[in-house]
């Protein structure tokens, strides 16, 4: 547990199109500090970006629980760096590159972590199903470059279902991402630390037989999906991801913790992204596995405070 009690600004909410999904787990995080000794207050940013400004000097550490836009691609980060209020998760630069996949699969491709083949695609360019098929083939996973918790990803195996999926993915990003679809399973590993690195337990994610993939439902109904952590991968294997995932949040230069999914294939395993703010919600993985290592929620939640005073 910290070292004594402190003020905590709990930033849940905002603007995206995971708002829900972040007052959820800002809810979850909320009842866990009730154990803990520190005096909470919340802040929303839709509403309250103003006063958590005028009074962040009231406050020791801030818990950025925040996902998608505005909340989990550093400029929320950067306006806490402004006003000198230090907080759990990756900095600017950190969380704005993990949210850009396509340049975060730049930076796993320089680290030598295994990526699924893909292409960049820009709205307003010509015929992009025509490149994707012409470069990539069938079947792909197409994603908007900068959005979270599986909103806008369409899994691809049909030509005349190409065209409805990317114009999907373009409503919310002027950038997509067409990926090689890679048949596997399903892992995810978590990592907590700033110079020195923990990697948690393995988790195995299996989607229900309705869920052709983790999408959003997937994710977040309770029962939709079996997630098995430690994940039953041999001891080897486990290492290997381990020591990805420890790779994948070096990479992008994160502080704090992080959890990079991966595929694991009959090749091996291959890192499909990297969350800078995973969920905290009772379905979430990371406390899962945080869970596994010997850490009950509101200690890891304490954890994540020590972490975030560290370099102070």
């Amino acid at each position: 547990m910290s070292r004594a009690p402190l003020k905590v600004a709990l930033i849940m909410g905002g603007t995206s199109s995971e708002r829900e999904v972040s007052l959820k787990s800002g809810r979850t995080v909320a009842k866990a500090l009730e154990s803990l000794p520190h005096t909470v207050e919340t802040f929303d940013p839709a509403t309250d970006l103003v006063d958590l400004v005028r009074r962040a000097g009231e406050f020791d550490v801030a818990l950025v629980i925040m996902h998608g836009p505005g909340g989990e691609d550093g400029r929320l980060q950067g306006l806490l760096d402004l006003v000198g209020l230090p907080y759990q998760c990756a900095g600017v630069l950190g969380c704005a590159l993990a949210m850009d996949k396509p340049r975060a699969k730049e930076l796993f491709r320089a680290a030598g972590i295994p990526v699924a083949p893909d292409l960049v695609l820009r709205r307003g360019e010509a015929d992009p199903a025509g490149r994707v098929l012409a470069e990539l083939g069938l079947p792909v996973i197409v994603k908007p470059a900068r959005e979270g918790s599986s909103f806008g990803i369409s899994m691809v195996r049909e030509a005349q279902e190409l065209a409805p999926a990317l114009e999907a993915a373009f409503k919310l990003d002027r950038v997509v991402l067409a990926e090689r679809l890679l048949a596997g399973r399903e892992l995810t590993a978590g990592v907590v630390g700033n110079r020195e690195l923990t990697a948690l337990p393995l988790v195995e994610i299996v989607p229900g037989k309705e869920h052709a993939f983790f999408d959003f439902t997937a994710k977040y109904t309770p029962g939709a999906s079996q997630e098995i952590c430690p994940a039953p991968v041999d001891e080897a294997t486990t290492k290997q991801v381990q020591e990805l995932g420890m790779a994948a949040h070096r990479a992008l230069g994160l502080k704090g913790y992080s959890r990079t999914d991966f595929i694991l294939t009959d090749e091996g395993p291959f890192a499909l992204e990297t969350n800078t703010i995973p969920g905290m919600t009772e379905t979430s993985l990371l406390p899962q596995a945080a869970a596994a290592a010997g850490m009950d929620f509101p200690t890891f939640i304490d954890k994540l405070i020590d972490l975030a005073l560290e370099d102070q």
